[in-house]
């Protein structure tokens, strides 16, 4: 068996890490992420009378999520004079591609400079993928610039939490994507790489999967996927919408009462011994605690099923016995079990587990009766595999990031 090391931290309170940084907005903010009720209190601030907000508010959400359109000036239906005002008092910015990585089996990956940036200040940096299918196109968003959890496979796990990321900066992360994948009504498709060409939407589902943990950013997380799943802009249905959590207990219930999304867990383990040094978290809410909660989530249903994520690490977490237990663990669990070859990283300590051996684990798995996917590694010619991501341009001089924006522009 390989031998890890346990984290030498034992202060549980230091898992819930206060962010270095707040988000500070421009003097012009973008109204993009913004809820129904914040875009009419805008209106308001500059003056559009009551009785014409809920119109206006409309014919926005029209122009920014079902459109797509980046200025004011496209929005004939709203009169002149109010487009000259919105302009002068907001924005309709989303995140900046300062770099684009194109994996050979059409995994893109994007590095975002967020809105607001101080002019002579590091930027804000996330990353987030796009994972084309044969039936389906599926982004992964990020939820915090950095992450507090310090996961030990995991190479987000390693950086530091910086902020969290505005429903805004969320939103704008799915706007980029539908942006560079032409997936508007008027858009026209990239022709290099690989993406649906079908005529189908290329972003049809979401997994808030990428850096941050999203139930640390709640309340940001929930706005921005409501702007999601709005039938009026861009739509996507709660069942294609997924989030993924290592277990902050407390959110999990109000995850399913407040966003109604399709629920992941990150277990990785059977035993709490071993969680603890996989998942850190695992000291505040242990695994019996955290499957309560996931035996109580609201909606929970066989339509409706849990996925737990288990990445398979070699001699660490990968025994029989071990999938003998994960089956015991979730009995009277709706659930999937979505298997994760580990995608290696410099300087991980950990090894991928060999193929046989999780032909073996999935298979006492699905002989209980739960499904038990091997999920195919994606984009690891990029680090945009499950487990990768994680900024590699945070040292970059200011010149070296001018020199990525301008590759992007010209792409």
């Amino acid at each position: 068996m390989t031998m890890i090391s346990p984290t030498t931290t034992t202060d549980v309170t230091a898992l819930e890490k206060a962010p270095l940084e707040r988000f500070v907005a421009p003097a012009r903010p973008s109204l993009i992420g913004l809820t129904r009720g914040e875009l009419a209190e805008a209106l308001a601030g500059i003056g559009v009378p009551e009785r014409e907000r809920k119109m206006r508010v409309q014919q926005l959400w029209h122009w920014m999520y079902f459109r797509g359109v980046q200025s004011f000036e496209p929005m004939l239906n709203v009169s002149k004079g109010l487009r000259g005002e919105l302009d002068r008092h907001f924005t309709l910015a989303r995140p900046e591609v300062a770099a684009e990585q194109v994996s050979v089996d059409g995994t893109r990956k994007w590095l975002l400079t967020l809105p607001g940036e101080t002019p002579g200040e590091r930027p804000h940096l996330v990353e987030c993928v796009y994972i084309p299918e044969s039936d389906r196109g599926t982004l992964c968003l990020s939820s915090q610039v950095g992450c507090t959890l310090n996961c030990s496979f995991c190479h987000t796990g390693t950086q530091r939490l910086v902020r969290n990321l505005t429903a805004g900066e969320i939103v704008g992360q799915i706007l980029v994507a539908r942006d560079r994948l032409g997936d508007w009504p008027d858009g026209t498709p990239p022709t290099n790489g690989l993406v649906p060409g079908d005529g189908a939407r290329f972003v049809s589902n979401i997994v808030m999967m990428g850096m941050g943990e999203p139930l640390y950013n709640f309340e940001a997380v929930r706005d921005a996927l409501s702007v999601a799943s709005d039938g009026e802009g861009v739509s996507l249905s709660k069942r294609r919408i997924t989030l993924s959590t290592s277990g902050v207990v407390p959110n999990i219930g109000r995850t399913g009462a407040e966003i109604g999304c399709m629920l992941a867990i990150s277990l990785h383990a059977v035993r709490d011994d071993l969680r603890d040094v996989l998942v850190p978290l695992n000291r505040k809410y242990p695994i019996r605690e955290l499957l309560e909660a996931c035996r109580n989530y609201p909606g929970l249903s066989n339509a409706r099923r849990i996925t737990f994520e288990y990445v398979m690490l070699k001699g660490v977490n990968d025994s029989l016995a071990e999938a003998r237990e994960l089956v015991r663990l979730l009995k009277g669990v709706p659930a999937k079990i979505n298997l994760i070859p580990f995608n290696p990283w410099p300087g991980s300590q950990y090894e991928c587990s060999d193929w046989d051996r999780i032909e073996q684990f999935s298979e006492v798995v699905f002989n209980a009766g739960y499904a038990s996917p091997v999920r195919t590694p994606r984009g690891r010619d990029i680090l945009a595999a499950c487990g990768q991501l994680k900024s590699t341009t945070e040292k970059l001089s200011a010149r070296e990031r001018m020199a990525l924006r301008a590759m992007a522009m010209t792409d």
